[in-house]
């Protein structure tokens, strides 16, 4: 592993039960990478990211991410300098979107003016006073990704990418993806539309094994 290696999974197995959700992954992620993770549905795509995100543990073979080792309590000293987004918005829908993310601002020691100024980011500065819950999907991933802007991670996982976002807002994925990798992180977005992503490589999730796709 050298200094630039960010994630390293070898032989990484997940099992539920008599399921096998993972089997054998070997995966590689460098700093300043932009990678595409496709595959179908029930494929593995998402416990992959949450296995990265450090959420749950491997049953078996081993792992790193940014430097702590899977399975250990190490990852809780990581898991600042990790975002996922995942398919469901991570906000208190009784708070505004500008209290949501100056709450997120306050946990990642960052000025409150951070989450206004991520907010007009994301297109989202007039609408800092309107509570989640009676925001449209498209503003909840919006202010996912303001939460990005906020706190940028070390690595970013980005799970449907483009759900819930118009036309407009595509472009705001890889944007904010670039931001990740240019200082130095890796963002993977998971996609069912590769012809969509804008990926330095890509890996594909079938039936629980991890390839690289040519």
């Amino acid at each position: 592993m050298t200094a630039k290696t960010l994630v390293t999974l070898e032989d990484v197995g997940l099992r539920v039960g008599n399921t096998v959700i993972l089997r054998r992954a070997k995966l590689t992620l460098e700093a300043g990478e932009k990678i595409g993770l496709l595959g179908p549905n029930g494929s593995g795509k998402t416990t992959l990211l949450r296995l990265l995100a450090t959420l749950i543990r491997p049953t078996s073979g081993h792992g790193t991410v940014l430097g702590a080792r899977l399975g250990t309590d190490d990852v809780f000293a990581v898991r600042p300098g990790i975002v996922m987004v995942g398919h469901l918005p991570g906000l208190y829908p009784e708070l505004t979107l500008g209290e949501n993310t100056r709450f997120v601002a306050r946990l990642a020691g960052r000025a409150p003016a951070s989450a206004d100024q991520a907010l007009a980011a994301v297109g989202l500065a007039g609408a800092a006073g309107r509570r989640a819950d009676q925001s449209s999907k498209g503003m909840l991933r919006r202010t996912e990704l303001a939460r990005v802007l906020i706190i940028e991670p070390r690595l970013l996982l980005l799970d449907e990418a483009h759900a819930g976002l118009d036309a407009e807002a595509v472009g705001l994925v890889d944007t904010i993806a670039d931001r990740v990798t240019s200082a130095g992180g890796c963002a993977v977005l998971v996609s069912h539309e590769a012809d969509r992503l804008e990926v330095d490589r890509s890996l594909r999730v079938t039936d629980g094994a991890v390839e690289e796709v040519s």
